[in-house]
Parts: C-alpha cells; sequence; structure tokens
C-alpha cells in the first residue's frame, strides 16, 4: 500500500488531499481488479483466452449434456440451474454447484467424475469434455460477457424460479357470502341453492328438469341418508302422506335413523384412508382400529359440529386427555401403511409422515400439499419449505404399541388406537425429500397462500392444537369450502369443484363458484352442523329433479356441469351388499364394536401368501352386518365390494370410481354370496307371500325397487317363472331363486334414477 501522508501531515491535514485521492484510486483500482476477476474473488473471468475457451469447449457441453434438466423452465432438475455464472454459484438442492475457493471439492466435478453423484445419469461424459470442464472451474468459471445464460441475450431475463413471487387463485380468498342472484323463473326457487343455479342456466337458454316421481325421490333420499334401501311399507306410507311438509318430515326421520351415521361415516373413512391393517407383505392387524371407526359413525350420528370432529382428531390427546372419543379420534394419524421391517427407518419415518401431511392437506385444505415433499409445488405457490412447516406439527407424534397401548387408554378397560406427543425435535427441509440430505431449520407453519400473520406457532406441546384451531378460523379460506364441496357431492354424485381433493392448479374450477362460497358461510354461520346442511339441499328443487335428459340439455351441457338434471348413480359395493342383505331379510343392523369377517371364497384366498391369514370368519349372523363393520383388510376384500368399486385405502380416496365390467354381473349371477341371498330372499317371498306366485312376484319388485309393477311386468315375471319349471325342468322352489338372483341383478335395483 503506497504512503499516502507522513503521520504529521494527517495530523496538520497538509497531506488530506493526498491521503483521500490516493484512497479513492486505491479504491477505483480494486474495483476494477475485483471485476476482472468476476467481483467474487475468481480470478481472470475476463481473460479473452479463458472466455473463449469457455465459448468454444465448456459452453457447447453445457448445451448439449446439461440445459436440458438444468436450463429453461419447467425442466430444473433438484433446484440446479446451469445456464448463468450466478445459478451456477448459487447451486441446487445440495448447495453450490462450483466451490471457487476448493474449485477441486466443486460438486459439478465430482458428479462428471462419477464420484459418489452421477451426472449426467445417461452416461459418464468423455475424458476429454471432462478435462475441458475441470480446467474452466479451476480458472475460474469463465462466461461470455454479455450473456446471461447460455444462448440468451442478457437482455432477455430468464425465466423465474417456481413460487418466486406466489399468485393466489381466486379461491384463497376468505370466504363472504355472495349475495342471492335475481332470476327470472323465481318461482322455481325454494332455497337460495335454486337461485345459484338458475342463474348459471338461463343465460345459456337451459331450463331445469321437472321434479321426480315421489318413488324415485324417496328411494334417492333414503339411499342418500343411510346407504339402504327403503321398504315398501315406508314408500306407502310416504306416498299416503299429502302434507306439504311431507317431505320435511321423512327427512327428519331418515337424520335420526342410526343408518345416517353408517353411511356418512363411511365417506369419512374413504377419505382419510381407513383400514384395519398395515399393508406389506404381513399386512399386520391395527389394535383397536375399529374404535376409530365407531367413533366417526358415532360423531354424524350425534351432529358433532365439523370444527369440532376435525379438532378431536388432529389433537384429541392435547384437548381432552381423558376423553374416549377425543383420543380415539386421534386414531386418524394411525391409519396408513406402516413397514414394520423397513430397510431404511429414517425413510419409512418419512413416508408415513408424509402420509399424515399429505391426507391433512388433500382432506381438510383440498390442496396436494404432498407435491412439494421434493421440490417447491409446480402449479400452486407451496414452496418445499411450507410443507415441512406443516409436517413440524406432527414430528413428535409417537405410536403407543402392545402394552403401552393399554396404559394410555383415556379410561380402563378401553384400549384404543391413539398417539401422543414425545419431544420437541427440530424439523428440517429434506433437500430432494430425502432425510439424508438435511436442508434449513423450519418452525410448525401453515401454508403462506393461505394468509400470513397467524400462519407461524412455536414448536412443543400444544402445537397440533393450534394448528387444528386455525383449520377452522373463519380466516382460513379453505376447510369450510372443501367440506361445503364434499357435502354437495355426495348428494349430487359430482362436487362443485370436481376435484374434492384438490382446489388447486392441478384441479378443475369451480363451476358455481359463487354457490360454494354461500355454502361454506352457511355451513360456518349454521354452526358447523352438517344435518343442518343436509336439510338445505335435499329440501330444494335442485335435488327434486328428474335424471331424465332434454335435448337442449345434452345439446349445449352434455356433461351436466350445469346440473341441469339430477345424476342417476349406480351404487356403492358397500350400498349392494347391504340392499342385497335388506331385500333378503338377512340384515343384522346390529352397530359397533370389533369387525365382522364374512365368507370368502378358497379361490379368493388363494391369492394371499399365506391363504386365510388375518380373516377367521364370522358366525353367519355376524357375518350379516352392514359392509362399513366389514373389517378392511389392506391386503384381501371382500369381493362383491371389489368388484363394485371399493375404495383403495393406500391414499384418500375422494371420488370412487365407478365402472361397468362383465365381473360385476358375473359376480352377481355366479357369486356364492348372491346365490346364497336370492335363496334367502325366495323363502322370504314364500313367507310372506305364501301360495300366491303372482304376489311373491309382486312383493319381489316392490323390495327391489320401491315402485309397485303394472300388471303386464308381473305377469311377464310370472310367465318366465313357469317357463323355468317347464324348460330348464327346476322345481318351484329353484326357479323362484333364479327369479330373485335376477330381481338382484337389475339395473331398476343396482342404479338411483
Amino acid at each position: 500500500m503506497p504512503e499516502l501522508g507522513s503521520p504529521q501531515e494527517r495530523t496538520q491535514g497538509i497531506g488530506l488531499r493526498r491521503y483521500v485521492a490516493g484512497l479513492a484510486a486505491l479504491t477505483l483500482l480494486g474495483f476494477l481488479a475485483s471485476n476482472a476477476e468476476g467481483g467474487d474473488g475468481s480470478k481472470g473471468v475476463l481473460d479473452p483466452a479463458r472466455i473463449e475457451f469457455f465459448r468454444s469447449r465448456v459452453e457447447p457441453i453445457l448445451k448439449a449434456r446439461c440445459v436440458k434438466c438444468h436450463g429453461g423452465e419447467p425442466k430444473v432438475r433438484g433446484g440446479l440451474r446451469l445456464d448463468s455464472r450466478a445459478a451456477i454459484l448459487e447451486g441446487g438442492d445440495q448447495g453450490p454447484a462450483v466451490s471457487l475457493d476448493q474449485p477441486d471439492q466443486s460438486l459439478i466435478l465430482q458428479a462428471v467424475r462419477y464420484e459418489g453423484l452421477e451426472m449426467p445419469p445417461a452416461g459418464r461424459l468423455p475424458d476429454e469434455e471432462i478435462a475441458a470442464l475441470d480446467r474452466w472451474v479451476r480458472e475460474g468459471l469463465a462466461w461470455t460477457p454479455g450473456k446471461e445464460a447460455t444462448g440468451l441475450d442478457a437482455a432477455k431475463a430468464p425465466p423465474a424460479r417456481p413460487n418466486a413471487r406466489p399468485r393466489p387463485k381466486v379461491v384463497f380468498h376468505a370466504v363472504e357470502r355472495p349475495p342471492v342472484p335475481e332470476v327470472v323463473h323465481s318461482d322455481w326457487v325454494r332455497n337460495p341453492i335454486d337461485a345459484f343455479l338458475l342463474a348459471k342456466l338461463e343465460p345459456q337458454g337451459l331450463a331445469p328438469r321437472p321434479p321426480a316421481d315421489r318413488v324415485a325421490w324417496i328411494r334417492r333420499v333414503t339411499y342418500d341418508l343411510t346407504g339402504l334401501p327403503p321398504t315398501p311399507e315406508e314408500v306407502d306410507a310416504y306416498l299416503a302422506d299429502g302434507s306439504q311438509d311431507a317431505d320435511a318430515r321423512l327427512v327428519e326421520r331418515l337424520l335420526a335413523s342410526p343408518r345416517y351415521g353408517e353411511a356418512w361415516g363411511r365417506h369419512w373413512l374413504d377419505l382419510v384412508r381407513y383400514a384395519e391393517t398395515n399393508g406389506y407383505e404381513r399386512d399386520g392387524p391395527k389394535p383397536f382400529a375399529w374404535r376409530y371407526r365407531d367413533y366417526v359413525v358415532r360423531s354424524f350420528n350425534d351432529d358433532k359440529p365439523y370444527d369440532r370432529f376435525l379438532h378431536e382428531q388432529i389433537a384429541g390427546d392435547e384437548i381432552d386427555p381423558t376423553s374416549v372419543d377425543a383420543m380415539t379420534a386421534t386414531g386418524f394419524y394411525r391409519l396408513g401403511l406402516w413397514d414394520d421391517e423397513p430397510v431404511d427407518r429414517a425413510q419409512a419415518r418419512y413416508d408415513g409422515l408424509d402420509g399424515i401431511v399429505s391426507t391433512a392437506g388433500q382432506v381438510f385444505l383440498g390442496l396436494s400439499i404432498n407435491c412439494a415433499r421434493c421440490h417447491d409445488h409446480k402449479k400452486d405457490p407451496i414452496p418445499q419449505a411450507d410443507y415441512y412447516r406443516l409436517l413440524a406439527f406432527f414430528h413428535d407424534l409417537t405410536h403407543p404399541d402392545g402394552k403401552d397401548l393399554k396404559k394410555v387408554g383415556p379410561a380402563p378397560g378401553v384400549p384404543v388406537m391413539c398417539v401422543r406427543e414425545r419431544g420437541q425435535a427440530e424439523t428440517h427441509v429434506l433437500l430432494r425429500g430425502n432425510p439424508n440430505l438435511l436442508g434449513p431449520v423450519v418452525e410448525p407453519g401453515t401454508p403462506g397462500m393461505l394468509g400470513e400473520g397467524y400462519s407461524t406457532f412455536t414448536r412443543g406441546p400444544g402445537k397440533r392444537r393450534a394448528f387444528a384451531e386455525w383449520l377452522t378460523d373463519r380466516r382460513n379460506p379453505m376447510t369450510a369450502r372443501v367440506m361445503a364441496n364434499r357435502i354437495w357431492q355426495f348428494h349430487f354424485g359430482r362436487g362443485i369443484v370436481p376435484t374434492p381433493n384438490d382446489f388447486g392448479a392441478l384441479g378443475e374450477p369451480a363451476t358455481h363458484p359463487e354457490l360454494l362460497d354461500w355454502l361454506a358461510a352457511e355451513l360456518m354461520d349454521g354452526g358447523w352442523t352438517l344435518k343442518r346442511m343436509h336439510r338445505l339441499i335435499l329440501l330444494s328443487s335442485a335435488y327434486r329433479m328428474s335424471s331424465r335428459a332434454s335435448e337442449a340439455g345434452l345439446a349445449r351441457d352434455p356433461g351436466n356441469l350445469l346440473f341441469w338434471r339430477f345424476p342417476m348413480r349406480r351404487l356403492s359395493g358397500e350400498e349392494v351388499r347391504d340392499s342385497i342383505l335388506a331385500v333378503s331379510g338377512s340384515l343384522n343392523e346390529k352397530a359397533g364394536g370389533p369387525s365382522v369377517c364374512p365368507p370368502i371364497p378358497q379361490e379368493v384366498l388363494a391369492g394371499q401368501s399365506v391363504p386365510g391369514q388375518g380373516w377367521a370368519v364370522s358366525p353367519p349372523d355376524e357375518a350379516a352386518r352392514r359392509s362399513v363393520y366389514v373389517h378392511v383388510k389392506r391386503s384381501l376384500q371382500l369381493p362383491i365390494l371389489a368388484t363394485h368399486d371399493a375404495p383403495d385405502t393406500d391414499s384418500s380416496c375422494p371420488v370412487r370410481y365407478t365402472t361397468t365390467v362383465p365381473s360385476q354381473a358375473l359376480g352377481l349371477l355366479n357369486g356364492e354370496f348372491a346365490n346364497e341371498q336370492a335363496s334367502r330372499l325366495a323363502e322370504r317371498l314364500v313367507r310372506e307371500r305364501p301360495g300366491s306366485l303372482r304376489e311373491q312376484v309382486r312383493r319381489a319388485i316392490r323390495l327391489c325397487t320401491g315402485a309397485d309393477p303394472p300388471d303386464e311386468e308381473v305377469r311377464g315375471d310370472v310367465a318366465w317363472i313357469r317357463d323355468l319349471e317347464r324348460d330348464a325342468h327346476l322345481d318351484a322352489d329353484s326357479a323362484m331363486r333364479q327369479f330373485c338372483l335376477l330381481a338382484l341383478s337389475t339395473n331398476a335395483f343396482l342404479y338411483l334414477d
């Protein structure tokens, strides 16, 4: 450093101007030197020879080998971009790609040498290309001036990284009750639901379909609320009731039935991936899982407010550890797959946590948060850190098992499958979702896209309770919308948002967003009670519509997206089995308790690694209980449920497939269960209508369809039975069994109009 003035000159101010001028000159020299070195300590980044080497030798390698996966959006593997010098120095999920201080330790060189990392994955680069990259890194990472990214002019800004500036979709605003729209044909409007639908139909020149007949309506509403068919006596009583409140009183009777909780509890069990075994090879049992199922059924029957229902499942042990219901509710966390002999224990643990995060995100919030486990969400503004902030709420959960399970039960002699909190572990972002690559520490928090100011929580006890309260906070834009959409879906066959587990960019948009907001506001303002929402929907003109199509509707809205008619649907697997048992007179309506195992054909059991293991067949009376009480074993399903599209229990099932395949018809005609129940139905008909084949046929049709058949239909069925006796040489009992088997396989029995 040059002498800028003697101490005497400095103190006397004589050399001050010389000192300042010299310091300025030195600063300018340093600035120029810094730029010549790249501004970050690298040497010779502007050296013409090194720039030419980059342009002629290195840039072609990057273009040919690297930027396909580490260049322009959306293909950015591992968060690493190699299309600009700054991006290389910034690095990706595993840190900077190049170290200018220790170039030999640079990750990019380790990768191309296949020293742990192996890039490109298609095969090792030729030695001369590796040598060129090695020289380029050691000489300071020279880059062509004026080029911000490979092959791009500096004036053209590189694409923004995902989620750099989140843009919330319209659905993510707070729920505000919209005004009920004005419509032309207001005489059709029974309540605001009808007005919202009609406001979409009228501009399209569409009219809602006329009301369904009363038999179709009672069958529709009875199945929707109880999952069972109405008896002929119930149909007759309803048809004979000409009062103005006949429909309302029918709805009240069905909502008060214990069968209501069994039907709607099954919907919830689909969502939370309910199963009573762990999956994998041994598929061992989950002790006392059935108590969670009974808790769900009981909660629906009691019309437990939905916010309380969520609070208990998320944090029942923190809310009231002495309550059987509250502790049982935390079985929610135990329902997923569990590997009893994992190859990688850390990976298995985070797989289990991922099941909780993905289920909570999809079921409560309608968001595919699980997409952000390994990287920022590609479509929604959910950075990877938000995924792990959500995971942090559940990080300290432990699973009592065996003898320990009986110690943590809320009451003596009532062991439950539950969880408890232990410790205050740090939660790290896992780079690429790998538990061996720890990233930054994060605190428990909720997705930033859903609002700021109340989304960060402290680590330690009580954090799950805080999360549960945040879920049902009115400022949360999602929870009420998601549940209101599900209630609509289970009544109309399709949600207002057709993808009920994904309200984000990967899902489908709402067909009636104003109606959805109105229903969400109604749910919250009504104290979160679901039975109130059922009454509102079931007593609307929209729910009364016929399923019959119109030419105008098919031409302008063939998918019925605007709900101009009621959608016909096939019975679910449970409804098929339970209806067969009900019609045959075999159904055991006993509620609750340990699950039952109906008989399964040996041919099906043979598909197990140990045939019959974990399926102790129940006595006939117990085996005839409703399907919601049938043991749910991941590796083995009851055939009639499996063929009629039972849910996949490995992940949340928001919508069941509805297929039409030969195995369904073949199973009903040839299956052991269907044939046994056809025999019981034949016995019932002879017992209830002795001595009259005509009345037996009429009774069978009424039991299966609810409708009183015309005489012509009865005569035709009687003639068919006589033909079996004459042409197939069947005795009267066998011919009646064949008729009953046919009745249980008809579309009129299996479909709701």
